[in-house]
Order: structure tokens, then sequence, then C-alpha cells
């Protein structure tokens, strides 16, 4: 694992988004294709901000959800709906790249229909992403993996619902540690002080919390700005 600390939040979307190019040009180089997963929060600023400014071959991009908020499309919670409003007009990405929740459903058939769609964009059941971008919440939660959650067990499912969401909206769908510990990459992207207490607890007191257990057999990147790294 490796920490990479920078000044400021605009510091972080640079070398954020010179990370993500580098990976994603290798991917499309090594393996003719890109699969990227997305998250929601303080991400979507910074990927729809720092993306559209690098040199990729973007037709080539696959790109998934770590977790989705089950919410039809157009609604402020949908992660999907966010990057369909700020960052597919801003690149040559187009709708149909992303895999998307099925709507108008539960959280159990969304996850299994979810998994069925990797299945197939993969041509595999064993999902093996380039690069899972990750948030982390205030709580130490990264994609819908809350403290102290049954999930946080879970080895059979790749991609599980859950219903009781600690964090509103309550009906979600995320991936399981078994895929998010297989990707290639995994880069954290934390800033300002309001994160600087959980990131002491997570990467310097190591306590075990739902972020800390993103344990790759790849490369794990934590991208931090001075204010979140304050107590490092």
């Amino acid at each position: 694992m490796t920490t990479v600390k920078v000044a400021n939040e605009q510091e972080l979307i640079k070398k954020l988004s010179s990370y993500v190019e580098k990976i994603a040009n290798d991917s499309i180089h090594n393996r003719g294709k890109f699969f990227v997963g997305l998250s929601g929060g303080s991400l979507v600023k910074y990927l729809c901000e720092g993306l559209p400014g690098i040199n990729t071959d973007w037709s080539k991009w696959v790109l998934a959800f770590c977790d989705e908020r089950v919410v039809p499309e157009d609604s402020e919670d949908s992660t999907f709906g966010t990057y369909n409003r700020q960052l597919i007009p801003k690149t040559e990405l187009t709708k149909d790249q992303f895999i998307v929740i099925k709507q108008a459903v539960s959280a159990e058939e969304a996850a299994k229909d979810y998994t069925e769609k990797l299945t197939a964009s993969f041509k595999s059941n064993n999902f093996k992403f380039d690069l899972l971008l990750l948030g982390m919440g205030p709580d130490g939660h990264t994609c819908s993996l809350f403290p102290g959650h049954p999930l946080l067990e879970e080895t059979v499912l790749k991609i599980a619902p859950i219903t009781d969401s600690p964090k509103p909206p309550p009906s979600r769908v995320t991936m399981t540690y078994p895929v998010i510990n297989s990707a290639r990459n995994c880069i954290f992207a934390i800033s300002g002080a309001g994160k600087a207490e959980m990131i002491k607890r997570i990467l310097k007191n190591k306590e075990d919390l739902p972020a800390t257990r993103v344990k790759l057999e790849g490369s794990l990147c934590w991208i931090v700005d001075n204010a979140a790294a304050e107590y490092l």
C-alpha cells in the first residue's frame, strides 16, 4: 500500500486523474479494455472535474459501480444519474458504456441482476477490475460496507443487497470484499479536515474498519490532501 500526500483538493484531483489515465491506457494496451468501478460522494466531483482533461480512448472504457442506491436514475441519490449529468456530457463516454442497476425492483433483485450484467461484461464470474475508485465515509465505510454490518463477512455473493444502510437511502447494492480485493488497482481519494481523524484511525492505527479491510492482491493507493493527512 502507498500513501500519496498532496497539498489540497485541486492537487488531489490532478494526481487522481493522472493515475486513472495511466491505469486506463495500460489496461487498454494490455487487454483491449478498461474496467473501472466508480463510487459516489466526493469522488464524483473529483472525477467530473479531472477526467475530461485526460488523454485516453474513451470507447474502450467499461464503467461499473462499487455501490449504487436502489433509486430511480433521475433521483438526486442515484450515483449513475450524477455521472450521467456531470461526466458524460464532458467526455466521449456514452451511457451504454455504464453497467447500471435494474430499475424499479428490490435490492435483492437489483443485486442479482447486476451480478448477471457483470458476468456478461467480463465473460466470467470472476470480476477482475482494472481499477476501483473508492471513497470513505466519516464512519470509515467504503462502498456500502458499514461498520459492524454482516456484509463485512460476506464471501459468497460478489454483489450484495443491503436494505438497512445506516446512511439513507437504505436500499443499495454493493461490491463485497472478494471483488474489491481482487482488483488490479484500487485508489482511495480523500480530502478535507473532516476526514483527518478517520484517516488516522485507518492508516496509522490500522483500526478494523470497513475501509481498512481493503487489502488488495494488486496495487492499493491512498491519495490524501494535507488537511485529511493532518494526524498522519
